[in-house]
Parts: C-alpha cells; structure tokens; sequence
C-alpha cells in the first residue's frame, strides 16, 4: 500500500499578504450590506412572505435549544425528549470565542475532552468514550473512538449533545453521548458579518459569513462561510495554520419541494505537534514536574491534516407527511512526519528517553445516506407522530507508517530538549492498515399521544454492521446484525414540569486490536434514565435532572503501547457507570443568559472496582452573560470549568509495594467576556481565559500527558450587516 499524494495548498496562503488581502474582502462584505435594500432579493418587511419560506437552522438569539430531532427524527422541545440534551448556540461560541471543537465540548454539561496530543483528542460522557460524531444527524462511529484535526465550529449554526444511548438513530457507537453538529443554512434575507480576532501567541483569525437570496423571489438561497487562523502556542515550537471554507445552497423546486446542497473544506497545518506527550512520572515513580511550555515534538515534525465533506438533502411535503432524503460525503486525510518520545525518565539524571520518528499517512472516506418519513396517524381517536426510515453507510480507513534505522536512540533530559534531532530517511521498512466499514439499518418510531399530558416514545432500529481489513500484518473479519429498542414517556405534571423515563441499547464494532494485533470484537452498552425536566419563559429557559445507568461489555481499554509497530493495544473490559446530572440553558429576563451544569457519576467495573479512574466524577460546566442595563450595548460574562482529581495507576511498583500513580488534582478554570457593541453595527468582544493561570495537565487518558494554556486573551473586531 502507497500513500496517496497530498493536493496543493489552496489558492488563498494565510500569510501577512494574504491577511491584507483578506482585510480588504471584509471591507468589501461590510460595502454589500446596503444591497439588502437595493434589489428585489432584499429584506423584506413584509411578514406574510417571510412566513411562507421554510428557513432550517436559524440562528438562536439565547443559549441552548429550541428543538431537537437527534433523537428521534422528531422535532421535539427538550422538555419534550425522554433523554438528556444539551446544546451551545453560535451566540455562546461569539461570545466565549469557542472556535475550536474542544473549546465547546468543553463547555458542555457532562462531557470530558481528553486532549492526548495536540492534533488528537478523545472525548468521553458518562464515564465511556464518545465516538458517534455526526453532520445534521449522519455520521460513522469515528475510527479508533478519536477525532483527528482542530476542528473549527465557524460552519456551524449549533453544536447538540444528546447524552446516553442513541441506537435508535445512530446504529452504532457508545452509550455515552452524540454529538450532532447542526450546519449553518441560508437565509430569506441578506445579513452577514467579518470578525477580525488577534490573541496570545501572536494568534490572528478572520471569519465571513455571507447569507442571503440568490434569486428575485428568494426560491434560491445561499450562504458562503471562510475562516483563516495562524499563530504560535503555549508549547515551544508548536504552530498551527487552519483554512476553513463552506458554501450551500437552497432552492425551492415546487411549494412543497426544497433541494439543498452543500461542501466545505478545512486544512490544518501545524508544525512541530505532539505524537505522543510528557512522560508523567520518573523511574521511581515520583511524578514529573516539567515547565508548561515543555514539548517533545521535534523542529521538523509536521501533521497536515485535509477534511472535505459535501451533502446533498430533497425535503418532499406530501399531505400530512413530508419525506427526507439525505446524502453525505466526508474524506480525511493526514500527512505527517512525527516524533514520538517513550521510556521512563530517571529523576536524578532525566535520563532514559528514547527516539521514535515515523512517516505516517491516514485516509478516512465515507458515505452517509438516509432516507425517512413522518407524519401523523390517528389511532383511537388521539392523533400520534410516525417516523420510518432506512440508511445506509460505507466508509474505509487505511493507513501506513514509514520507520527509519534509528529508532531506540536516547535521548537528553527534557528540560535540555529543544526539539533538534537529525531527521531521518523513512526507508527501512513500512507497515500499516486497513479496514472496510458496512452499515445498514431500519428504524421505526411512534410517538404515541396517549393522553393530553402523557406521550410514549417507541422504537427499533435493525442495523447490520460489517468490518473486514488488516492491521499491521494480521486480518480480520467481523460481522454483527442486532436489534436495538429504545422506549421512553414524558408525563407533564403542570404548566412548567414534566417527569420521564428512558431505555435505550446501542452496540458498535470496535478497531481497536488486541496485543496479537487482533479486532477487539464489538461492545454492546445500554443506558437507563429517569428525569425531571421545566420550562419556564415561554420556552426560553430549560432545565432537567437526570438520574442514569449506562453499562458496557467488551469495552476498549488502553493496555500498552507495540514499539514493533507503533500502536497502543488494549483489552476488552466490562463497565458500569451510574449517577446525576443537572443542566440549564436559556434567557432569565431580559438581561442574564445561562448555560451549563453538573455531572456526579462512579464507574465500576464487572468485580466492581472503581474503573476508568482518569475520567472525572464530578464536572462542572457554567457560562453566564449579563447585559449590563446601565450601559447600552455592554455585556459581559464568565464561565467556569472544573473537575474532580482523576488518576491512574502505572506499571511500575512504588516504594510502599503498590503501583506509582499519576494523578491531577480537581482545578477550575475561569474565563471572562466582555462585548460592547460601540457602533451601530460594530462590536468589540475581549475574551480572558485561564484567569487563574492554573497549571494542569488536562487528560491522564495515556501514561503520557502535556499541560493546558495558561493565561491567555484575544481581542475580536467585528461587523454585522
């Protein structure tokens, strides 16, 4: 197996010329908004129009959630679904300057980012790995359970959480949590804003977004979004450049008919990223304690990264029901020279560290399709919702690493490293993998009305889901077909309450492999909640407790790492998890905006000992703006971010007989916004982040680990039209 050549670069290079290029299109997006009024494709004030054009994906004036269909396929209010659900609006990411997919899974109720290196990251939700990851509700489990890439939120309206089991329309995956990203979609009228963002590290950022009508009558819609970022890092030698492209179209084809399609396009490019990360503990099992801005990454390492995805979806409106039909598109591509540094360090001399240079190539590349329809039916004289459906998904990763004659060549203590290291010719030998993903699957769902203030929620879904390829030499071949209910209700106790009740089962094909370089098998989980759920502010303000137990068998757990070949290996394990969480989101009056909760669990394994003890037990999540009344245009907010201790217990055996153990201490982080809106359509937001200048290593996922950001600010300019 060959790597596949790497295309060019894009046309538009993020450089100081580039920038003043880019400057000059912000100024010119800012000189089209008085074309809203000048042409027949304008804004119109009259309502009776606007109503007659179905708009998806509005941009929320509030934090959190309208409606939800990530459950279902019903739109459903969260007071309405029977499961946990959460979401961050495209205000809260303006507001806290949350551009990067780990800075909003960071701020959602009861989810972990487990950042393992710098370019990828685990995420976890309810004690378990999350690894259904989809666009507009489609989506493959990510290979290996891990997202590649700093994944940039400029192309997206909302991020949506639900948590807990979700078999009924993802298949397969995790009983920990999906996370829906909910695209950004045209608008009936013109508006469009150019943010210009300087930072810590010497970080600059431009985003566009330009939506509107591309015909007379507005039949056809369109909406073009491009975002550029570069700039230096807390670590020494890290630096990324990031391009973002998205543009969409919606037509109209009859009254009741609407086409939609649309692509984007991201690259990132950082020099000297983490393979790997800090040794956390010396040979005698004392932990390391090393300067924050500390690397192993060498000064020539790089980790380009390509992820291009495209969609097509026809609505159809026929009687009472309407029909969806949905394809979807991704590919990702890695391209990478890489340092990996492994041994155990001695304490006195810093010594025992070891080289690890690879030539490593990935492509991942799917197809997502779906077809389903809803309506009503009448039964018993009460009228009930019906979703059907199929879809079907194909995808395929494949990899391949390149090794050189010098692995094995010690290395100098860390706090003398400063990432000089002879690169190597990758040509003494190669290896890799393959794998071939099928899925496909029926679902059913009936939301029965059986009283005024009483809904039942059931349903199927019958997926069969195929793997077949090799890793590093050894095939395997895998093939599972499973049914997978789902049933929940939602009793209304009063204007502002409601109680409910929750099953749900999933299953998913692992690729992680076992020591013999073996597929794992898949894990089947389940989740079980009950919950109180209020809505208060005439929806504007949500809030639930949840109670939950989420089990699964045959889960992946990290064993070791193959220095043969490069790869961690793990062993299948038995877990349960069981606990509370509390969430909030909405507008309180007409000044304070929330978002956030708290998450209290415990994981046990089959023995019931304590298990997946690096996974927090408690989370707290919070975000808050106040638009301050005595100064028009004036907001300002904070959020905090805090965690239980966590820990993990290592190889070697202390002094005291027991095995060393790493640990990280509970910390907050505390972050502060202010946005003053200084011109009609100007705006200024100043965003301070690690106030505190706390020192943390924010995942003890690996035996390895780096430390998070200190302190540091950015300062966005922005204009609205």
């Amino acid at each position: 197996m060959t790597a596949s050549a790497s295309p060019p670069n894009p046309s538009i290079a993020f450089s100081r010329v580039g920038a003043r290029r880019l400057l000059s299109l912000c100024v010119a997006a800012a000189l089209w908004s008085p074309l809203a009024s000048a042409g027949g494709g304008g804004h119109s004030a009259d309502a009776t129009d606007l109503d007659t054009v179905r708009v998806t994906g509005q941009r929320l004036d509030r934090y959190g959630i309208d409606q939800s269909s990530t459950a279902t396929r019903l739109a459903l209010t969260p007071r309405e679904t029977p499961q946990s659900v959460s979401a961050v609006s495209r205000e809260q990411m303006d507001d806290f300057g949350l551009t990067r997919i780990n800075d909003v899974l960071g701020a959602t109720t009861g989810v972990t980012v487990e950042s393992v290196e710098t370019s990828r990251t685990y995420y976890t939700s309810r004690g378990f790995d999350v690894t259904n990851f989809q666009r507009d509700g489609l989506g493959l489990p990510l290979p290996y359970g891990i997202q590649d890439g700093d994944l940039d939120t400029a192309l997206y309206e909302r991020i949506e959480v639900l948590r807990g089991a979700n078999g009924l329309m993802s298949s397969t995956g995790n009983p920990s949590a999906t996370v829906n990203f909910v695209r950004k979609r045209p608008t009936a009228d013109l508006r469009g804003q150019a943010q210009l963002t300087i930072g810590s590290w010497d970080r600059r950022r431009i985003d566009i977004d330009v939506s509107g009508p591309l015909a007379a009558d507005g039949g056809v819609r369109g909406r073009a979004v491009a975002a550029w970022e570069e700039g230096d890092s807390h670590l020494d030698r890290y630096s990324l450049e990031k391009q973002v492209y998205y543009g969409v179209v919606e037509a109209d084809l009859g009254a009741a008919t609407t086409l939609a399609a649309g692509a984007s396009y991201q690259r990132n490019n950082p020099n000297s990223p983490l393979w790997g990360a800090l040794p956390l503990y010396y040979s005698d099992g004392s932990p390391t304690d090393y300067d924050v801005s500390t690397s192993t990454a060498s000064d020539w390492s790089f980790w380009d990264q390509e992820d291009t995805r495209a969609f097509v979806e026809l609505d159809q409106a026929i009687g009472g029901w309407n029909l969806r039909a949905s394809l979807n598109y991704q590919n990702t591509r890695s391209d990478t020279e890489l340092f990996y540094v492994y041994g155990t360090p001695d304490r006195d001399t810093g010594l025992g560290l070891f080289s690890y240079p690879s030539d490593y190539d990935g492509e991942f590349s799917a197809l997502h399709a779906d077809v389903y329809a809803t309506g009503p039916i009448v039964l018993g004289g009460r009228e009930h919702e019906v979703v059907i459906g199929g879809n079907w998904a194909d995808g395929e990763n494949q990899e391949v690493s390149w090794y050189s004659t010098d692995i094995g060549t010690p290395l100098p203590p860390l706090q003398d490293w400063d990432g000089r290291y002879p690169k190597p010719a990758f040509d003494a030998y190669s290896d890799g993998s393959r794998f071939d993903y099928r899925r496909d699957s029926l679902y059913a769902t009936v939301r029965w009305n059986l009283a005024d203030g009483f809904k039942l929620i059931t349903g199927v879904n019958r997926a069969r889901a195929r793997t077949r390829g090799h890793s590093y030499g050894e095939a395997t071949t895998v093939d599972e077909t499973r049914t997978t209910p789902f049933a929940g209700a939602v009793w209304d106790l009063g204007e502002h309450y409601s109680a409910y009740a929750s099953y749900g089962e999933i299953f998913n094909q692992q690729a992680e492999v076992d020591e013999n370089n073996r597929l794992l098998g898949a894990l089947t989980g389940s989740n079980r909640e009950i919950g109180l759920k209020g809505e208060w502010f005439d929806g504007g303000l949500n809030a639930s407790l949840a109670v939950f137990r989420t089990r699964q068998d045959n889960l992946a757990e990290s064993a070791g790492f193959n220095t043969d070949t490069g790869q961690t290996y793990y062993r299948g394990i038995d877990a349960e998890s069981q606990g509370f969480e509390i969430d909030v989101a909405g507008r309180i009056g007409d000044h304070w905006q929330l978002a956030g909760g708290f998450t209290r669990l415990q994981i046990d394994d089959a023995d019931g000992r304590a298990a997946r003890t690096y996974v927090p037990r408690e989370l707290l999540r919070l975000s808050a703006t106040w638009q301050v009344p005595q100064v028009q245009g004036l907001r300002v907010g904070a959020r905090v971010n805090w965690q239980g201790d966590i820990h993990r217990d290592t190889a070697i055996v202390g002094a005291d007989g027991r095995p060393a153990r790493i640990r990280q201490d509970a910390y907050a982080l505390l972050g502060l916004m202010a946005r003053y809106d200084f011109a009609r359509r100007w705006s200024a937001t100043l965003n301070l982040d690690n106030v505190s200048d706390e020192k943390y290593i924010p995942s003890l996922y690996w035996e390895q680990g780096y430390y998070g950001a200190p302190r540091h600010a950015s300062l966005t300019i922005g204009y609205r039209f």
